[in-house]
């Protein structure tokens, strides 16, 4: 990874590096098209395969069936293309955490505004718990669920592991929550920070609605994700940006056909993409594969957090955001005596150290990945420690 050549680099939960490998993959499914020829009946089979391969790869991690994932180029594009096709009815209620992406936020109150519903807020920014052993973090969430859902709650919206402070949600425990609600609302997860970083287990297969992306923890390239999308999405959301990959067949627009769309994952994929792409997140995959099992990955991930976290503990001045240990490796913390984020976060660049600031709560965040050395920790500690 030639990114992590020169400079000690936190910022995994923002973008990851990309492994030479990787793009090498990349050049060389691009020189093949070319051979091919770009718009040529041998071209075809190839980039079928190539597409193929990538969503049966984007399954297997999700723990789904293939048909269950579209491909997208993004996180904010799995959430609102099969999000705006849902039916809703004026006066309808959207549950909407106080952590989640301004991408998604956004989305959901353009959508309230045109289609007359009302969001609520689900507080979930002061559960900080880390982990805990008798597992309180979940049941707090499970009381804030039971305290903001209506009885005409149709949507709720969570991130799988939140974006600013780094608690991770249950989301398999707030699925099976939800099927007990009269309406048995659609649960939306924005998965950007969990996947190529937590063993999703059975969180995917839970959700109605879990949209990731390779270029972060992945570290794959930018523009391509997923999602993964529940049989009743697949049969109650229509497409809402149309292009002819959603389309069974490129002609069936013309034809009297009702429903001229994939009964798939593929009904919410829009058209042209880069595929190249896919090479290198398949390049990617197969390298952090190669280090270990996900949950092998994870316990490194984890141990390298609470090695972080116990520093920034321990320094007069700095307050990690979560209590307890982090659940992952995303470690956000605060200053205490009123210095700007933005200027740490200039200060450790000009060393070459890279972490992000944060605007609500406002704070500092550095990611921990399984390439992360401990001396890159004690050299970020040490600076913060020098800046204060």
């Amino acid at each position: 990874m030639p990114a992590l050549a020169n400079k000690s680099y936190f910022n995994y939960g923002g973008q990851g590096p990309l492994p030479s490998s990787s793009l090498e993959a990349m050049i060389s499914s691009w020189q093949k098209i070319q051979e091919l020829g770009p718009f040529t009946n041998d071209l075809w089979p190839y980039l079928s395969i190539e597409i193929e391969k990538t969503r049966n790869e984007l399954a297997k991690l999700c723990e789904v069936r293939p048909n269950r994932i579209a491909l997208t180029e993004n996180v904010t594009s799995g959430c609102i293309l099969p999000l705006l096709g849902l039916p809703f009815d004026a006066g309808d209620h959207i549950l909407i955490s106080d952590s989640e992406h301004p991408g998604v936020v956004a989305a959901c109150k353009e959508m309230a505004r045109r289609q007359s519903l009302i969001i609520d807020v689900l507080p979930v920014k002061n559960l900080r718990e880390g982990i805990s052993e008798k597992n309180k973090n979940e049941v707090d969430l499970i009381n804030l669920l039971e305290a903001h859902l209506s009885k005409s709650t149709r949507l709720v919206v969570l991130s799988h592991l939140l974006w600013n402070t780094g608690q991770l949600m249950p989301i398999t425990t707030v699925s099976k929550f939800l099927s007990n609600h009269p309406l048995k609302p659609y649960l939306l997860v924005d998965a950007a920070q969990s996947f190529g970083q937590i063993p999703l287990g059975n969180s995917a297969a839970s959700a109605d609605i879990y949209a990731f992306t390779g270029h972060k923890w992945a570290c794959g390239p930018e523009g391509l994700g997923g999602v993964a999308l529940s049989q009743r999405v697949l049969s109650e959301s229509s497409p809402t940006l149309i292009g002819w990959r959603g389309l069974q067949h490129e002609g069936i627009s013309f034809d009297n056909k009702p429903n001229p769309f994939h009964s798939d994952g593929r009904r919410f994929e829009v058209a042209t993409s880069c595929i190249p792409l896919f090479a290198g997140l398949r390049n990617s995959l197969k390298l952090f594969a190669s280090e270990g099992t996900q949950t092998e990955r994870f316990k490194i991930i984890r141990k390298l957090s609470f090695n972080l976290w116990k520093e920034l503990n321990a320094i007069k001045g700095i307050e990690p955001i979560l209590q307890g240990q982090p659940p992952s490796g995303i470690v956000s913390f605060t200053y205490s005596n009123n210095i700007k984020s933005i200027d740490v976060v200039k200060s450790l660049g000009k060393k070459s150290i890279w972490i992000r600031n944060l605007q609500d709560p406002d704070c500092l965040r550095a990611c921990v990945h399984i390439m992360t050395e401990f001396k890159e920790i004690e050299g970020l500690t040490t600076s913060l420690k020098e800046f204060l």
